[in-house]
């Protein structure tokens, strides 16, 4: 439990909790500047989404067009109603397994109840406010899925990377890769140059040229290559048979007590992928722009969106992390900026879809394996295997889980797994506190014996914050912390959190300790933990936490904690000059 030493505000509660963030911009009042920043962030986002879409819905073994059916409405409703100020919504790389295997097993008119399911469901989410509950959901068990996920979309296009004679791609992994092996002698030179050629300039551009639209440009020279060479390679034109010139009118798929019943654990999947992956591209969002989004008018905007998806013929949305940050980066400041790119993927569809026949197969193939490398977060399995073994255990699990089984199976064991694993830890927190003596709970940590700790917190130096943890700092009080530091309005000059009351640290926790750490410094502030135990001293060290990195320093107790805080205001000038002002990055980032 995360204690703030000052008064809390107040919390919203009732139906301002469901104002979407669009409605919240217009009050403040928006200005010509905005929607310029608006609209050229929204093209940008609309020149990614494009090929994006295209390729996802042809993964996900449907046509082209779905995607694009997805971005218009469901990218279009997100942003009008959601709770972030920047979220950009359409299909995901997370869906393209689910979707694919209902398809297989329901038809496509099974997946347009079950997304459409799934939407009831988010929308009952919300009004029942459980969008905070994403904190139950641990790194390891998110992390293990979702680089499950890329492995699965990669192996899915190897055989339009390769333009290999197979008629149809397994839903087996082992079997997959025992057809993918077998056909390997039927390689054709011209689809493994374009899908070659498309993949090294999406690298070059994304190392060299980051702020250009790398997807949509080596889409188009794949196109062109293809064109004039005269190449034998499929097209979603030869494939497809091109791209429809219209949105379809809504319609309602065919609803009976059975399907509802055979659909609810494919749609009880779509909408917890949904929730979980959209509140995580929210806080991601958060992170990059300062802002706080509200998660249960982002679920309930969800599932608005997926519904409407459905009755469109659309595929299963949810918040894209890429994308998001994407508009963030090229400027965008309110939803006006999704509902732009949703606006200009219309124009495309009604104007020059004609066009997209040329798009060769094996560029999009291209760019599902780029988004594959990235959804397999590397880096941060990387930075996972350096917690504890069981954490390692629950992500190595739910990894193979998800890649030889089922995703749901593997969501389901993970969390289980997880919470074994913390009741362990638990278990053995209770019994080391049964052997302390009971006057050494309440055992002063100030450096001045005959000060009281209200005397001390009382005159505490201007531009000084004091937060205290309470209780293990594990996946689900974790977030706790993210929400003290933003209730810091304005942000001081030195944190003082304290963690004598701390007795373990997870992996999870650990990230969102750093997490902290970042925003702090990136509004100028910096950080003192005092009291530290044993064991979240440990794993912090062993994750990359040190006295020597920047923004960050270990006091024994308060007291010292306070003659250092009043070093750091008295050495940056007092509290007048307390503007965030940049500062050094972090020593080691989270990946």
């Amino acid at each position: 439990m995360t204690e703030r030493v000052t008064a809390p505000r107040p919390r919203a509660s009732g139906w301002h909790l469901f104002v979407p963030k669009l409605v919240t911009v217009l009050r403040e009042g928006y200005r010509l500047p905005t929607l310029r920043a608006d609209l050229v962030a929204g093209i940008t986002v609309a020149i990614v989404a494009l090929p994006l879409a295209m390729a996802l819905a042809i993964a996900s073994g449907t046509t082209p067009d779905r995607g694009l059916i997805t971005v218009i409405v469901a990218g279009f409703l997100i942003s009008a109603l959601g709770g972030s100020r920047v979220q950009i919504g359409g299909p995901t790389g997370a869906f393209v397994v689910v979707v694919f295997n209902v398809i297989q097993v329901h038809g496509f008119d099974g997946l347009i109840l079950a997304t459409a399911m799934a939407g009831f469901m988010l929308v009952a989410a919300g009004l029942l406010r459980l969008g905070t509950w994403i904190k139950y959901i641990p790194d390891p068990v998110v992390i293990g899925f979702t680089a499950g996920i890329a492995i699965i979309i990669a192996t899915s296009q190897i055989k339009d990377f390769l333009g290999l004679a197979l008629d149809t791609v397994p839903a087996d992994m082992a079997d997959r890769l025992a057809a993918l092996w077998a056909s390997l002698d039927t390689v054709s030179p011209a689809t493994l140059a374009v899908a070659g050629g498309t993949l090294v300039t999406i690298l070059v551009l994304r190392r060299w040229r980051p702020l250009w639209p790398a997807f949509l440009i080596a889409v188009v020279a794949a196109s062109a290559a293809v064109a004039l060479l005269g190449l034998e390679v499929d097209t979603i034109g030869s494939r497809f048979g091109g791209i429809p010139q219209s949105l379809p009118l809504p319609a309602l798929p065919d609803v009976s007590l059975d399907r509802l019943g055979t659909l609810l654990p494919s749609a009880f999947t779509i909408a917890f992928l949904a929730g979980i992956e959209s509140l995580l591209s929210a806080v991601v969002a958060d992170g990059m722009t300062g802002r706080r989004h509200r998660s249960n008018c982002e679920l309930v905007a969800q599932g608005v969106a997926n519904t409407a998806s459905a009755l469109f013929g659309g595929l299963p949305a949810t918040g894209a992390i890429a994308r998001t940050a994407t508009n963030v980066r090229a400027g965008g400041r309110t939803p006006v900026a999704g509902m732009v790119h949703a606006l200009i993927v219309l124009a495309f569809v009604l104007l020059v879809a004609p066009v997209a026949d040329h798009i060769p197969l094996a560029s999009l193939a291209a760019v599902l394996l780029f988004v594959a490398w990235n959804m397999s977060e590397i880096g941060r399995i990387r930075w996972l295997m350096r917690a504890p073994l069981g954490e390692r255990l629950v992500l190595v699990v739910t990894f193979a889980l998800t890649v030889f089984v089922d995703l749901t199976v593997a969501i389901e064991v993970g969390v289980v797994m997880a919470a074994i694993l913390f009741m362990h830890r638990m278990a053995g927190v209770v019994q080391v506190e049964q052997g302390m003596r009971l006057f050494a709970e309440d055992r002063d940590d100030f450096a001045d014996p005959g000060a009281t700790g209200i005397d001390q917190l009382a005159a505490l130096p201007p531009g000084v914050e004091v937060f205290e943890l309470r209780g293990p700092l594990f996946f689900g009080a974790a977030a706790q912390l993210i929400e003290a530091h933003d209730r810091a309005v304005p942000p001081p000059r030195v944190f003082i959190v304290r963690m004598r009351e701390v007795p373990l640290i997870d992996a999870t926790g650990a990230g969102v300790l750093e997490t902290f750490l970042r925003r702090c410094q990136a509004r100028g502030t910096a950080v003192l933990v005092t009291g530290i135990a044993d064991q979240p001293r440990q794993i912090l060290q062993r994750m990359g936490f040190g006295d020597g990195q920047p923004g960050l320093r270990f006091a024994a107790n308060l007291g010292e904690a306070l003659t250092e805080a009043e070093r750091i205001v008295a050495a940056r000038g007092g509290v007048d000059s307390a503007t965030p002002t940049a500062s050094p990055p972090v020593a080691r980032s989270r990946p």
